[in-house]
């Protein structure tokens, strides 16, 4: 970041930089958290997360702002305006991800009763790992606004979507082999979505650093592997096959 003859200015840029970089690492524990406390069925860090997320929402909002202060009071241009910009685009990501975040720390009551098979929630903790590896890759993107990094990082996000449709199809088919299973694969169902949400949330901060140092889009289409529309289940001998 380029120094400016008003040093207040300098830290103002700073000061939103490192509020980002603050939210960063509370969604990524956010995240990490969840989805410990839905394998384990850990209620206790599962509310834990739950009330973390009201400490985000107030970390955006502070940023938001502070953003808004600086852009009537300096009247950024160029560079200096998408950094501006491009910090309230990224701290509305991070608030969405730590609202994810919380919504599969919700789920861990709702399944804590359930048994479901052991597979099934570690293909939850790979797509998990898949996502956060994406999140952490994305902030230190950011950190060192690394446009060629965050180029990649968004190629990447189709790694993402294809676990995603995986599990997907393997929920379905636990729920279609025995009625018992529909509750809590239900539950694990919507997590996962969570997961791959994430995933989305993260490509679209490695597209914002892109904004903030190139000052243009990317424009050609985002890769995706999301085929959870075109999921046959396997039939057996007295069901016929099911598409999705």
């Amino acid at each position: 970041m380029d120094e400016h003859i008003v040093k207040s200015y300098d830290e103002e840029l700073k000061q939103l930089v490192r509020r980002i970089c603050e939210m960063g690492g509370q969604a990524e524990r956010m995240v990490e958290q969840a989805v410990s406390a839905l394998i384990h069925s850990d209620l206790s860090l599962a509310q834990s997360v739950v009330a973390e997320d009201v400490i985000l929402d107030a970390a955006q909002r502070d940023l938001e702002e502070r953003a808004i202060v600086t852009l009537a009071k300096r009247q950024p241009m160029a560079l200096d305006l998408r950094e501006v910009v491009g910090a309230i685009r990224i701290s509305n990501d991070l608030e969405r991800i730590g609202d994810l975040g919380k919504n599969i720390a919700k789920r861990v009551i709702a399944v804590h009763d359930y048994s479901y098979p052991v597979q099934l929630s570690r293909g939850i903790e790979h797509l998990s790992e898949l996502a956060l590896d994406q999140l952490k890759e994305v902030l230190d993107a950011y950190a060192e606004r690394d446009h060629k990094r965050a180029e990649a990082i968004r190629v990447n996000d189709e790694l993402i979507d294809s676990m995603y449709t995986s599990i997907f199809r393997e929920l379905l088919t636990y729920m279609m082999e025995d009625p018992r299973n529909i509750t809590a694969c239900t539950h694990l169902l919507f997590s996962a979505k969570n997961i791959e949400r994430i995933g989305d949330h993260a490509t679209n901060i490695a597209e914002t650093i892109y904004y903030i140092k190139t000052g243009s889009t990317l424009d050609n289409e985002r890769p995706k592997d999301d085929r959870t529309t075109s999921v046959t289940v396997a039939p057996d001998a007295d069901r016929p096959a099911t598409s999705f």
